[in-house]
């Protein structure tokens, strides 16, 4: 039986939402705090919800279904200050400027076929720090999937932290922050409640089955 839909979004919303103390800071420069405030009003998207006060956290974005959303997400992040480790392929570091560029944005390399590793890697980088917050994409792929990748629960389990949930919205040019997933030792459920949590939001080109 499927959990009823949360509404739309959550009442108020701003361009940009604030950080609260615990969570960590890039320190960006000012002119790159603009640039991503300014995409997002050029583009026409507002951000909803509230990131929660935590030092430590994995952070996951859904639905995934263009490269518009690391350029929107990106975005986000620059004008919002915060400081995300992001996981991505390990091909997109093969043209050296691309690679130059995601590094500077906080991506890091994850050769996806080392999946145990990758895990074991971002865990132990999670437990160690004093403030990180790891962000990726479960379903892995811009192409519409039955069945998420679990990385990210296996991740944020091993390392004692919430999922804090982040959508993207295409109808309405919403970036949404939800509360965060408290996980238990049951991980199918607890994937089965987070995507349903996600039913409701339509990405540019597909949603959440």
């Amino acid at each position: 039986m499927g959990l009823s839909a949360p509404p739309p979004h959550p009442p108020g919303g701003a361009r940009v939402l604030p950080l609260p103390p615990r969570v960590p800071r890039a320190g960006h420069h000012p002119l790159t705090r603009w640039m991503g405030l300014t995409a997002l009003r050029l583009g026409g998207w507002r951000m909803v919800g509230a990131l929660p006060d935590v030092p430590k956290a994995v952070l996951i974005g859904a639905p995934h279904s263009t490269n518009w959303d690391g350029i929107w997400g990106f975005s986000a992040k620059a004008a919002m200050d915060l400081d995300l480790t992001v996981l991505g392929k390990h091909s997109l570091f093969r043209v050296p400027l691309l690679g130059a560029m995601l590094r500077a944005f906080g991506v890091i390399p994850v050769d996806r076929s080392a999946a145990r590793g990758v895990v074991e890697q971002a865990a132990g980088r999670v437990i160690d720090a004093e403030r990180l917050w790891i962000g990726l994409a479960p379903e892995g792929t811009r192409r519409r999937v039955e069945r998420w990748k679990p990385g990210f629960w296996k991740i944020a389990r091993a390392a004692g932290v919430p999922v804090v949930p982040a959508y993207f919205h295409y109808p309405d040019k919403v970036i949404g922050i939800g509360p965060p997933f408290e996980l238990t030792d049951d991980m199918e459920a607890d994937l089965a409640r987070i995507r349903e949590w996600y039913r409701p939001w339509q990405g540019k080109y597909h949603g959440t089955p």
